[in-house]
């Protein structure tokens, strides 16, 4: 559906369509192409629109939005607010509830064309929260303030959600359908987009690999979730290796996606057989890449022995962050562990740095470090008490139906397409589905 507000029209004059990409009857994608018709560049731009109630605005992109009550106001980002001549520009926001925008203008004048009849306001109304319940309307974007991860309003939160299994082999395990369920049933807060660089992973196809994460990232957008974009180096396990590869990616990603409130960047998945001082050197060569396109977007960085903390290795991860840390702003470290390998020592690595670093669990399993073999989920349990107790956020591997144990689904789940209830979970799954679940403290 494509809509055009105003009954004016005029060739010469710019115009703002609207049109609902996606609408699944509580909840749209809309997205506004500006265009400009004239014979001189447009050098900024700024489309106002009202929506009924009951209808809010979510996420956004490619945009600054604000809004007073049902009305919104979008205004340009530096990137894309010079529109020359027969070229268009668009943004999009996900909007919550049925309705749809009306009263359009573009720089005081009606969407569709014509003479401004009022001139635009020269004051930005204040922001309001939208009203919508979803973990980004609710939250907003997201920033590190201390050791924990904050809300828009600057609250201290806790996100917990499912990653992705590596999206080269379980790509048809993230559909519209298991999103819904992942959104809805789960109750998810933030999904984990994993994209492996080796093992017939990005550097087979950076462009179908690329177009892949974009899909993931608006399907996480459109529902509501955060999204976090895990490149998932492993073997090799210098991060180095791929610090070209690294950069083209999330400058990319970064440009494309960084006006959302829901995408983290997390830049190094499990760095291994290299020390801190090698992690920290990829990271400040990369995050810049990121902050050129996203100023305030939250940043993950690995930590040593496959994201232990040095726990795996000599146990003085900790200390060598600690004496050296990543200066950017809005960074935090990862951690990652398995409850039937990763025994006491482990956790108590893990408390001790969460008094001391800003911490975000982005990969666990309630079994073995293969993803496989028997859950231990009375250690798990201890870990999850932990995080709960400090609100360190949490993503459990794995969201597909792989036939190890640390998969949720059991196999044939995704070519079936029957994701909801409980039945064709494996004991995992349903174990981490119920702790999903359990409402946030938002």
């Amino acid at each position: 559906m494509t809509l055009a507000d105003g009954t004016a029209s005029a060739a010469t004059a710019p115009t703002a369509t609207f049109a609902k990409v996606s609408d699944w009857g509580t909840g749209f994608e809309g997205r506004y192409t500006i265009t400009n018709g004239g014979t001189a560049a447009l050098t900024s731009w700024r489309v106002e629109f009202d929506l009924p109630a009951g209808t809010g605005v979510g996420s956004y992109w490619d945009g600054l939005l604000t809004t007073a009550g049902q009305h919104v106001v979008v205004t340009n980002r530096g990137h894309n607010g010079t529109i020359a001549p027969g070229a268009s520009a668009t943004f999009g926001f996900i909007g919550t509830g049925p309705g749809t925008p009306a009263g359009c203008t573009l720089n005081g004048a009606p969407c569709a064309g014509g003479t401004p009849t009022v001139p635009p306001p020269t004051t930005v109304p204040p922001t309001t929260v939208p009203p919508a319940a979803t973990p980004v309307a609710r939250n907003g974007r997201l920033s590190v303030c201390g050791r924990q991860l904050c809300n828009g309003r600057g609250k201290p939160i806790q996100l917990r959600g499912m990653s992705t299994h590596g999206i080269q082999w379980y790509a048809q395990c993230v559909t519209d359908a298991s999103l819904d369920v992942l959104a809805t049933e789960w109750n998810a807060d933030v999904l984990r987009i994993s994209m492996y660089i080796q093992e017939d992973g990005y550097e087979t196809d950076p462009a179908g690999f690329t177009a892949r994460v974009d899909d993931f990232i608006e399907k996480a957008t459109a529902r509501g979730l955060y999204a976090v974009v895990d490149w998932h180096m492993l073997t090799p396990g210098d991060p180095m290796y791929n610090l070209d590869r690294a950069r083209t990616f999330f400058r990319h990603v970064a440009a494309r996606h960084g006006t959302k409130n829901n995408i983290i960047y997390e830049i190094a998945n499990e760095p291994n057989g290299v020390h801190w001082d090698t992690i920290k050197s990829y990271a400040d060569q990369v995050i810049p890449v990121i902050r050129a396109q996203d100023p305030d977007g939250v940043v993950l960085v690995g930590t040593e022995d496959w994201s232990s903390l040095g726990a795996s290795g000599d146990g003085r991860g900790v200390d060598r962050i600690l004496a050296n840390p990543v200066t950017a702003p809005n960074v935090m470290y990862t951690f990652h562990f398995y409850a039937a390998s990763h025994d006491d020592y482990y956790l108590t690595t893990f408390r001790d740095a969460a008094a001391r670093l800003p911490l975000f669990v982005t990969e666990f399993g309630t079994q073995e470090s293969s993803g496989d073999g028997p859950n231990d989920f009375g250690r798990a349990q201890r870990y999850l008490d932990l995080m709960a107790q400090q609100k360190i956020s949490w993503v459990n591997w794995n969201y597909s139906d792989d036939m190890r144990s640390g998969a949720v689904f059991t196999p044939g789940t995704c070519a079936s397409g029957a994701f909801s209830g409980t039945s064709r979970l494996k004991p995992a799954g349903a174990w981490i589905r119920d702790r999903i679940r359990t409402p946030d403290d938002f």
